[in-house]
């Protein structure tokens, strides 16, 4: 399938997004969502530890959701991450 790259506004990390699109005239609707990766007291870990933990986090996320982006950390060195649901084209 081919990727339309639609901007959205920021939203809220732990946030569903369904976004309505009609493709044939068929209206279907995706789903993503946004979580945050907090590293707290990361000013002490080693950057080696942070890539642990991500890696953790996405290979035990909910299987129906597969990550699609990874964001660039925040002035906290949080870390957005987001998931689209798998076969989210769900006819309406």
């Amino acid at each position: 399938m081919r990727e339309i790259v639609v901007l959205i506004p920021d939203v809220e990390p732990e946030q569903n997004v369904e976004i309505e699109v009609r493709i044939n005239g068929r209206k279907k609707t995706l789903q993503y969502r946004v979580e945050l990766l907090d590293f707290e007291g990361s000013e002490q870990m080693q950057i080696n530890d942070k890539v642990t933990i991500l890696r953790h986090k996405i290979t035990k996320y909910d299987k129906d959701w597969e990550l699609i982006e990874i964001g660039a950390p925040d002035k906290e060195e949080n870390i957005p991450l987001m998931f689209k649901k798998k076969n989210s084209l769900i006819d309406k």
